[in-house]
């Protein structure tokens, strides 16, 4: 062989195997947004594009054919564009913008392949027509009933949960029979079914975050570069900016913001606001004098001030010492007070000591 012969480029099994291989390489990969993982996913969507380039050159595929014309062989090559749709997704460095329209035309390309060739399921050809009418919004759940958003959702949940299970039995099928045309066929048309579930939730996302992203106010340009800082004695230096290390502003500062000079004018009109006030004493005062409050009267005036004011109250009391003796000429009052303690004795003869306690008697 001559060694200035060119080499023969890699068939479409090899270059569709690599490029399985880069993607399945980026599951050991724990952080998405770290350089080695983006690295890796841009060799996997070089090597998938590679792939539907040389597809479209081969015409693997035609228009004119059905799903029972295309061979076992070449079912892998359906899900080309689907790989390449869900690692375009994971893009964090391009603009995201552009990454979901990149992937939403892969999704696209892999629904319209399969609707060529009558692949859909009724459910999934219903939601591609839907899809198709309304690009921009389309979705999945009801944006109005509540009911019918939890139906869809559980109803999604148990049909991607059994396509995992055909398609992890189908797998698990002896190395004797994957060797059988059937039933490596049945394989691949599994994985087909559930990844069309997929891109169907694929592109329900996508059309969401479109929605968000058109909400977001526009990134504001990027900001000139600030100029380094002068250095302290430059800018003491430097009148101009404004700037001194004083606590107290200058005398010039003070005259230009007309905190000295006349108050008034020459015809009596003030120049600048002013306080009046009585008299220097009365500042002297305000300064030197105790932290506290003084008392400004005696015990005694505050007092009177209380009586004046109505706050005490004379009278109303017994004076105190002994009692006042009965007036003998007062007739009135002496029958009076015979009659009451008559009647005092009378009724302590009917109710003697003790007669109302009734209930503690043995």
């Amino acid at each position: 062989m001559n060694t200035n012969q060119s080499e023969k480029p890699p068939s479409l099994r090899a270059l569709l195997e690599t490029a399985n291989n880069q993607r399945l390489k980026l599951d050991s990969i724990i952080e998405p947004s770290s350089t080695a993982y983006q690295e890796n996913l841009r060799t996997a969507i070089v090597a998938y594009q590679e792939c539907r380039k040389l597809t479209d050159q081969l015409a693997i595929f035609s228009p004119n054919e059905t799903e029972d014309d295309i061979s076992s062989a070449n079912l892998p090559y359906l899900l080309i564009d689907f790989y390449l749709g869900e690692l375009l997704r994971q893009d964090c460095v391009t603009s995201r913008k552009i990454v979901l329209q990149q992937a939403q035309i892969a999704y696209e390309r892999y629904l319209k392949l399969l609707d060529t060739y009558d692949m859909l399921s009724k459910a999934d050809s219903k939601l591609y027509q839907r899809y198709l009418s309304s690009r921009d919004d389309f979705s999945l759940l009801s944006a109005t009933d509540p009911t019918a958003r939890r139906n869809t959702k559980i109803t999604r949940y148990k049909q991607e949960q059994e396509l995992k299970l055909k398609l992890k039995y189908l797998a698990q099928v002896p190395l004797a029979l994957q060797n059988d045309d059937a039933a490596s066929r049945e394989i691949y048309l599994a994985e087909i079914q559930l990844c069309t579930h997929n891109t169907f939730h694929a592109l329900d996302i996508i059309g969401q975050e479109v929605q968000l992203i058109a909400l977001m106010p526009l990134a504001s340009p990027a900001a000139q570069p600030e100029e380094p800082e002068q250095d302290q004695r430059q800018r003491n230096g430097n009148p101009k900016d404004g700037y001194s290390d004083r606590l107290d502003p200058p005398v010039s500062q003070l005259l230009k913001n007309s905190k000295a000079g006349p108050i008034l004018s020459k015809d009596g009109k003030p120049l600048k606001p002013f306080t009046l006030l009585d008299s220097r004493q009365r500042l002297q005062n305000g300064v030197f004098k105790p932290d506290h409050a003084l008392p400004t009267m005696t015990i005694d005036e505050y007092l009177e001030e209380e009586k004046r004011r109505g706050g005490i109250i004379d009278g109303g009391k017994q004076p105190s010492g002994e009692p006042q003796a009965a007036d003998e000429d007062d007739l009135e009052k002496a029958d009076m007070d015979t009659m009451k303690a008559r009647e005092w004795d009378e009724y302590v003869e009917v109710n003697p000591k003790g007669s109302g306690n009734t209930l503690n008697r043995g």
